[in-house]
């Protein structure tokens, strides 16, 4: 049995995950810039502690609606390495918290489906089997930015 760490946060009132070892930081949500004529899925950019950080829109390269309510809004910064070395940070509704989730409660995604909809796995969250489980939706990070960048990240 392997155990499996990510971070689970909330965009549109549904539960996502990401592998831990590709977020650097969580940051509070802080004043963007935009950038002018930049695509959609580019909120704009922040200083972050002296370094320039793209933010993306994860809600807009996923097809997902954000809430109205940006109060609990945070920004995952992702490890340089998974955006081919850039910084990048996402927006979020909320981050929920950290997991270990064993690979007995994660039911994969065929190629086929993964390919096309961004998605690692299906986290199932609950104590025993009689217990309705909560579904966390692990999504491919390294496959969203590959796309983005054109480029081929590591995963």
């Amino acid at each position: 049995m392997t155990i499996i760490d990510v971070v689970q946060f909330e965009i549109g009132g549904t539960m996502y995950a990401l592998d831990i070892q590709l977020a650097r930081e969580i940051v509070e949500m802080i004043p963007i810039t935009p950038i002018p004529r930049a695509p959609p899925h580019i909120a704009g950019i922040i200083n972050l502690r002296g370094e320039i950080t793209n933010i993306l829109n994860l809600n807009y390269l996923m097809g997902l609606q954000m809430k109205d309510n940006k109060e609990n809004q945070k920004i995952i910064v992702l490890v340089p390495e998974a955006a081919g070395g850039s910084n990048v940070g996402m927006i979020v509704d909320d981050v929920r918290s950290v997991l270990q989730i064993s690979d007995d409660n994660i039911d994969q995604m065929d190629a086929s489906m993964s390919k096309e909809t961004y998605v690692k796995g299906i986290i199932k969250l609950g104590n025993n089997e009689s217990e309705k489980k909560d579904l966390v939706i692990w999504i491919d990070i390294a496959k969203i930015l590959s796309d983005i960048l054109g480029t081929a990240v590591p995963a």
